[in-house]
């Protein structure tokens, strides 16, 4: 499954870059987190969770970040495990372009599902993945409008 969209933010790249990087910022933002730590490999560990149709389901996961092309681009990969409820991994890149005071954020993510939640169907999978990815990035605008 691949998300791909944009979204424009009322900041200089700088400040949306950094924010991208602070574990308070993101456990505000990402839907359901209840726990964001940074390892010392420098990996981060989350515990989230998440309702995909009928299945309720806490997931243990793990992200890696790959901040090489910072401040323009980074990627970030990695897996969470549900339990009974099957586990998920994928990545997403990103790139933030600046225009003018704002800065233009665009995004491409694959993922994919496995266990019970790979059985509820691709259709709902999709459309819960476009909710969540929605979510965050509302939380996300929110965060830097109220900020500046």
């Amino acid at each position: 499954m691949e998300l791909k969209d944009e979204i424009r933010l009322p900041a200089k790249l700088n400040y949306v870059y950094d924010s991208l990087n602070n574990l308070e910022v993101l456990k505000i933002c990402i839907p359901g987190c209840e726990e964001l730590l940074e390892n010392e490999d420098g990996s981060l560990s989350a515990k989230v969770v998440l309702k995909i149709g009928p299945i309720k389901a806490k997931f243990n996961g793990k992200v890696v970040l790959d901040l090489s092309g910072a401040p323009n681009s980074y990627a970030l990969s990695g897996e969470g495990n549900g339990g009974v409820a099957g586990f998920a991994k994928g990545g997403a890149n990103v790139e933030l372009i600046e225009e003018g005071d704002e800065t233009i954020l665009k995004y491409t993510a694959k993922s994919e599902v496995k266990g019970k939640i790979a059985q509820l169907g691709s259709r709902l999978i999709l459309s819960t993945a476009k909710k969540l990815s929605k979510t965050f990035f509302e939380n996300f605008r929110k965060y830097i409008a109220q900020e500046l």
